[in-house]
């Protein structure tokens, strides 16, 4: 009985591991898609902790336009990876079709709640302390313009009070429930 005891820890842990480092991958290729300002401190922390893995596969895999191949392919084989771990630790099976559509539901996943996240962040700071200048808000709000500027060009502004965060945030709300949750249900009936 212990087994499936610590196969929940060991699941624990690999998800918290790889998904803390999935995580700063794809915010390094949020950062990228939104030219935000790498010389900021929170930009370099995260450079610093991807490069490790991201140096030796940009050897091998170019870059294509904007688009960062050699994070793409990493956070996919991390991805993979720590679903293949996890399902094998439970005993299930690993059809390669099903781990690749599930991992590429966890990805969408994990990039719409960081864009939630930095939605979240901008808001708050906004009510606690509008027009500061912290590195974090400055991030975050470079993150978001390609999301918030086009509401924001759509929806008129309520006596100061700006719509487009909540319209975001319905948004992607709605983009997890009817576009991810099915994508991943379907991934896990093939596996």
């Amino acid at each position: 009985m212990s087994g499936g005891y610590v196969a929940g820890a060991a699941i624990f842990v690999l998800d918290t591991i790889f998904g803390l480092y999935v995580g700063l991958v794809l915010l390094r290729l949020l950062l990228q898609w939104a030219r935000a300002d790498f010389y900021n401190p929170l930009s370099q922390a995260v450079v610093k902790i991807t490069n490790p893995l991201l140096r030796p596969l940009r050897r091998h895999i170019p870059a294509v336009g904007r688009i960062d191949s050699a994070s793409v392919v990493l956070v996919v084989v991390l991805q993979l990876l720590n679903i293949g771990i996890s399902v094998q630790l439970v005993g299930g099976s690993t059809r390669p079709a099903g781990l690749l559509v599930v991992a590429l539901a966890a990805l969408l996943s994990k990039v719409i709640y960081l864009l939630i996240f930095a939605i979240l962040i901008q808001v708050v700071a906004s009510w606690v302390a509008p027009g500061s200048r912290n590195p974090v808000l400055y991030l975050a709000d470079s993150i978001t313009a390609p999301v918030l500027q086009p509401l924001r060009d759509r929806l008129p502004a309520l006596g100061g009070l700006d719509l487009s965060p909540m319209a975001a945030l319905m948004g992607l709300q709605l983009a997890v429930m009817l576009g991810v949750t099915p994508l991943r249900d379907f991934g896990l009936s093939l596996l």
